[in-house]
């Protein structure tokens, strides 16, 4: 039984392909957005990821970019899962540095078969791997213009309350984490 991380934002895409996966004996968790996933992603250390490429709040690309700097993760199989165009998908998946692709609507009779194709074509012995993950910086932050300071360069009493570009970043930062919870699924 392998253990497979499905990000998709779509939840009736998300339940057929762990619906699929499950009946064809394989463990999966489910992430909805791109932050859960890599959180699950750098936590449980899966055998295989499939990441929707249209997610909404980091997209696809950034999250297999993200993934694939972590050398502990790099025996992992990253297929993209999206609903471009055949041709589209398989060159943005080769150019995100995708193992493979798997386009949607998906064929429910070929789904695990795909995928365990990727999990056996993955090199024994390195999902054992125990080098550390290196922490996780994601700048959403657009970069500061040269000819306006950077806001943490700015004296506190010269700083444009009306201008959220000149507070500091984490003056807006709430972290709300009341409805987290140790399940199988991950579903906020």
């Amino acid at each position: 039984m392998s253990l497979i991380v499905v990000i998709e934002d779509n939840v009736q895409n998300a339940r057929m392909a762990s619906k699929l996966l499950r009946r064809a004996g394989h463990e999966v968790v489910i992430a909805e957005d791109g932050e859960i996933g890599l959180m699950t992603v750098f936590e449980q250390k899966p055998d295989l990821v499939l990441v929707d490429l249209g997610l909404p709040d980091i997209d696809g690309q950034t999250v297999i970019a993200l993934i694939r700097q972590q050398e502990a993760l790099g025996y992992i199989p990253l297929i993209a899962f999206t609903a471009w165009p055949e041709g589209t998908a398989h060159s943005m998946a080769k150019a995100y540095g995708c193992d493979g692709v798997i386009t949607k609507p998906i064929d429910t009779r070929q789904f695990a078969t795909q995928l365990e194709a990727y999990l056996s074509a993955r090199l024994p012995g390195n999902e054992d791997e125990t080098e550390p993950i290196k922490p996780l910086v994601i700048d959403t932050e657009p970069a500061a213009s040269e000819s306006e300071p950077a806001a943490d360069d700015v004296p506190p009493d010269e700083k444009d309350e009306t201008n959220p570009s000149a507070h500091d970043v984490n003056d807006d930062l709430v972290v709300d984490d009341s409805d987290a919870e140790d399940t199988e699924e991950v579903n906020h």
